[in-house]
């Protein structure tokens, strides 16, 4: 089996930016795997969160063997980029040569579209109520916090769509004493979700408290193995393709803290629709899903996904799976 690594940039339509700082494009990798015949792509975004660059991501693919399924793949590669981009690719082979969907292969039924949040970038608050009412139409508006000066910022973008659900981002900004004094502001502006408002090294704080405003882990999970350092600190959890690995992860992901009573999200990082395409499979009935790199990109995929008023579609087999 051949495989080709190529990374890729795709402008984005405005600068991006988080507490951890800003970007004008998405760099991504795009895997492609020929078996004779037969073919299949996937993307990943390495993350230097998790000490993931273009180039040691593209070594670990390099490194892979010449013959290897899915099954064997989750032992060779551990969690993350690298093994989601060549997860994703062996599942689109495999639809392509069996002539049947992705979500088939997988015993699932077919994905509806399903409503995404918007992610508004961080910015002065008067920017980014400027953003909230550019993007009031929307039901569901994400917001990145996590610095000394976010109450301005959300009060901000509550009067710039007084009517859309509003979940926060944090990323990993808070401490557990400004998270315990923004509660009440975050009730008080009827925000739906905080995600990851202490340090993953340090969410121990999130024990004990109560949270009134439903609490999720991102930082903090990333396959099956982070569900046990969850418990009592977290009510939903994040699933990203990036960090499980590749869709086979996710989805034993999702099964796995629906049964533990999470609600699930899945999320992204930002990169094109290929890389949200075996996502949507997950997102079916998710408590929150957040699928908009597109959206926030000045080029995408050739044959990218559909947006609408009803939310994100299933992918094209043109695009993947």
């Amino acid at each position: 089996m051949k495989i080709t690594v190529t990374p890729e940039s795709f402008k984005l339509a405005q600068v991006f930016t988080i507490s951890r700082g800003s970007r004008t494009e998405a760099k991504v990798l795009t895997v492609r795997l020929q078996d004779g015949e037969n073919h299949g792509w996937g993307e990943c975004v390495p993350y230097a969160r998790y000490d993931e660059t273009l180039e040691s991501v593209t070594a670990e693919i390099n490194g892979l063997p010449d013959r290897f399924d899915r099954a064997a793949l989750y032992e060779l590669l551990p969690a993350g980029a690298a093994r989601n981009a060549v997860d994703c690719a062996l599942w689109d082979m495999e639809a392509k040569a069996s002539g049947k969907r992705a979500w088939e292969l997988a015993g699932l039924p077919a994905p509806k579209p399903e409503i995404t949040a918007y992610t508004l970038s961080l910015d002065t608050p008067a920017k980014m109520q400027e953003q909230a009412a550019k993007h009031a139409f929307r039901p569901l508006l994400k917001i990145k916090l996590g610095t000394p000066d976010d109450m301005p910022r959300l009060e901000a973008v509550r009067a710039g769509a007084p009517k859309s659900r509003i979940i926060i981002d944090a990323n990993e900004g808070w401490s557990r004493a400004v998270y315990l004094d923004l509660v009440p502001h975050l009730q008080r502006l009827a925000v739906s979700l905080v995600e990851q408002p202490l340090p993953a090294s340090d969410d121990e704080g999130l024990i004990g408290i109560e949270r009134p405003v439903p609490v999720c882990a991102d930082e903090s999970a990333h396959d099956c193995s982070s569900l046990p350092h969850l418990k009592g600190k977290y009510d939903v959890v994040n699933i990203k393709l990036d960090k499980t690995g590749g869709l086979t992860e996710a989805l034993r992901l999702k099964d796995a803290a629906l049964a533990e009573g999470y609600g699930v999200m899945v999320g992204c990082m930002v990169g094109t629709s290929l890389a949200m395409a075996p996502a949507t499979l997950v997102a079916q009935g998710a408590t929150v899903t957040d699928l908009d790199g597109p959206l926030l990109l000045a080029e995408d995929r050739d044959t990218p996904l559909h947006f609408d008023e009803n939310g994100v579609h299933a992918p094209k087999p043109e695009l993947w799976g």
